[in-house]
């Protein structure tokens, strides 16, 4: 036998190639390799580098239920050879192993990036043999013994926290211990094999409906952690469960069993999966979202958005609703402009005078809201010295649309020998060239014509698990729709460059970094209600950079200033979303907007390289205190929130700030008389007590060390 040991930006890695040539991942952790803590050596029946399954063959060992272990011919995968080399971000490891009998190959991909605590992992197949083979699963990253180091019992050591994610109800984590997931350990505590695993599954192409597609895992007795995200927009699968007396976890795409996927593999052919991201820490929550925010920016298309943070105006959230017309765009185009955002974006609606849901497809300007035509309202923007913009929802057409009639079936996703039909809307199909050039059309018409340099763009519906024409599977039809896209994405950007294109869909139902490592900005939620929104805004680090996190902020036509304060601070400390109807506040509101726009032109330039952190935890709705801070160099930025506490006092633990020298100031809003803010800084304890008069208030604080 022999090892390839690895220590790489804090990863410990080792893997063994055993005397019977099979390749076992045995270590990947922050933690030092303790060979001591694998139970026994048939415990190595697991820790399988990659798990494989090809339909027809069996799966004798073990009782795995539905679980991914011992898939066939994953067990009898054996060592071909590997490559260890550096590229251009990274170390570079690629491992190959060979099932003999169907001479298909396996290479596991393990990409590195110098001085980030996290790996890239994904596996291609490729069939050397002479008959098709059934592709069924494959595991883009796999490791065994994610509970093994420390003396207590796993029941007692390890927690498990998952986002589960929803419209209007974006980001919201849960602490679960394993018990609480159903696999604890049986009295006494020894091992008992089950056939039940904690999967989280996203079935369809709304990639975060339910979920977030990431985890993190905590060891509380060793104080490391493990965690992940799945890079993908559409359909994927994470499971933890028990094998040969420990615990796994398997990260992959779309599955047979879960999301109706499956690819034939003809001799010669090969299939990649969707990569994944998998980190290690010893330095708590706090600090791996800290190192997944700086990988996401490594991962990311290089673009000046976010670079310059700029600000967007959009007239739907308690402003326009959708019914935008030139009478009502001009006041609040010249509001916009006053309060100092740099983008307009005129939302849904502005392609159909009447009811337009099911009829979307053409988008070609309503001459009723627009007399003089869209353009008109274009020019009167950039006039103003702002990029105009337009909301848009590509990937389908309504079953009204004039020209849903006119095109073959093969445009739209197909089950049955019918269209697929959510919401009154077909799904395309971006693996069919002449729904590329129908896309091509509209962007080329909006850029070229009418100007806009922003796009804002939804998405609406949910065509479930995937489409029949010229695939394999209803999955393989999903997975080509999904890939096709991605690829026709990034033509567009490198067609247009400076072109912003904001994902959207229905908010944050596809916050996935398949996507977000093209789009530039995400819209976190359709949250209308402002209070609600603030947990939101205080968890949106966790799924994305803080530069991609759009925030509404959307003051009332009868509101106060406090409710203005409230609104503003919600974005603050990431990318404003800018709305509520401007051109109807009072001269005092209108300036608190204006106040809190001019202070973040001064500070965005921090926040485009800040790490988040959270002295309060993460947020739940249900809080009366909120918390969000960002960590940029010497300063620190604090954002609180208070909801209706019973007390009116709130301390804040910055512990990375304990015992140091530090000036703190409440940057927002400045005007102390109006808006009284009281605060006190105990250097000993690293703690901020915040003073907040009103039941539903919030603050900004900078905080710079000497």
């Amino acid at each position: 036998m022999s090892f390839i040991e690895i220590f790489e930006n804090k990863i410990n890695m080792v893997l063994e190639i055993t005397k019977d040539n099979e390749v076992k991942l045995l270590h990947f952790s922050a933690l030092p390799f303790d060979d001591t803590c694998i139970l026994r050596e048939d415990s190595k029946r697991g820790f399988r580098l990659v798990e494989l399954q090809l339909s027809g063959y069996d799966r004798p060992e073990e009782r795995h239920g539905t679980k991914y272990i011992v898939t066939a011919p994953g067990y009898k995968l054996k060592y071909h050879n590997h490559k260890d080399y550096r590229n251009e971000i990274g170390r570079k490891l690629e491992i190959i192993t060979v099932d003999h009998d169907t001479n298909v190959y396996v290479t596991s991909h393990f990409q590195f990036f110098d001085g980030i605590s996290v790996v890239r992992s994904w596996s291609e197949i490729v069939n050397n043999g002479n008959e098709v083979q059934g592709l069924e699963y494959i595991s883009s990253f796999n490791i065994t013994g994610i509970e093994k180091e420390g003396l207590k019992s796993r029941d007692d050591k390890m927690v498990l926290r998952i986002p589960h994610n929803s419209w209007q109800r974006e980001m919201q984590w849960q602490e679960y211990t394993l018990e609480q997931l159903g696999i604890a350990l049986s009295q006494p505590l020894v091992e008992q094999r089950s056939s039940k695993a904690i999967g989280i599954t996203n079935t369809g192409n709304w990639s975060t409906k339910e979920y977030l597609p990431m985890g993190y895992l905590e060891n509380t007795e060793m104080g490391s952690s493990l965690y992940w995200q799945i890079e993908h927009n559409g359909s994927w699968h994470w499971e933890i469960s028990d094998q040969t007396g420990h615990l796994y976890l398997q990260l992959s795409g779309p599955t047979e069993n879960e999301s109706h996927w499956f690819k034939n593999l003809k001799p010669g052919d090969s299939f990649v999966s969707v990569p994944v991201a998998v980190g290690v820490s010893s330095l708590g929550f706090d600090n791996s979202m800290g190192e997944l925010t700086t990988y996401r920016r490594a991962i990311r298309r290089p673009n000046k958005d976010n670079e310059n943070l700029g600000i967007i105006f959009n007239d739907y959230m308690n402003c326009l609703w959708g019914d935008p017309t030139t009478e009502k765009e001009i006041p609040l185009i010249d509001a916009a402009a006053k309060a100092g955002c740099e983008y307009y974006c005129i939302d849904c609606g502005w392609y159909s005078a009447g009811p337009w849901w099911d009829g979307v497809g053409e988008w070609l300007p309503s001459k009723e809201r627009f007399p003089n035509g869209l353009k008109e309202v274009m020019d009167y923007i950039r006039d103003k010295k702002m990029i105009p913009g337009v909301w848009l929802e590509l990937e389908v057409m309504g079953t009204k649309c004039p020209k849903a009639d006119k095109v073959p079936d093969d445009w739209f996703f197909m089950r049955h020998g019918k269209k697929v039909y959510d919401r009154s809307r077909y799904q395309l199909d971006f693996r069919n060239p002449e729904v590329i050039a129908h896309a091509n059309e509209v962007i080329d018409r909006l850029v070229n014509e009418y100007g806009v340099g922003y796009i804002k763009m939804d998405y609406n519906i949910e065509p479930g698990i995937g489409t029949e024409v010229n695939a394999d599977s209803f999955g393989d039809g999903l997975l080509g729709h999904e890939r096709a896209y991605l690829k026709w994405i990034d033509e567009v950007f490198h067609k247009y460059p400076d072109l912003i294109i904001e994902n959207c869909s229905s908010g944050g139902l596809r916050i996935d970094y398949a996507l977000l490592s093209r789009y530039s900005i995400q819209s976190t939620s359709d949250q209308d209600d402002y209070k609600r929104y603030a947990t939101i805004a205080a968890n949106s680090p966790t799924g994305l950079t803080p530069e991609q996190s759009a925030i509404w902020s959307y003051p009332l036509t009868h509101g106060n200033g406090e409710e203005v304060v409230f609104n503003m601070i919600n974005a603050m400390l990431l990318r404003i979303h800018q709305s509520g109807h401007l051109a109807n506040l009072s001269n005092e509101r209108m300036e608190l907007v204006k106040e809190a726009l001019d202070y973040y032109k001064v500070i965005r330039n921090d926040i485009k390289t800040a790490l988040p952190f959270w002295p309060l935890g993460l947020s739940k709705f249900s809080d009366s205190w909120v918390c969000l801070g960002l960590k940029a160099g010497n300063k620190n930025y604090v954002a609180v929130w208070r909801r209706n506490s019973e007390s009116d006092v709130c301390s804040l633990p910055l512990m990375h700030l304990a015992g140091k020298e530090i000036t703190v100031s409440c940057a927002y809003p400045i005007n102390r008389n109006d808006y009284p803010c009281d605060y006190n800084w105990n250097c000993n304890t690293g703690n901020l007590t915040v003073k907040l008069q009103n039941a539903f208030s919030a603050r900004l604080f900078e905080i710079v060390e000497k």
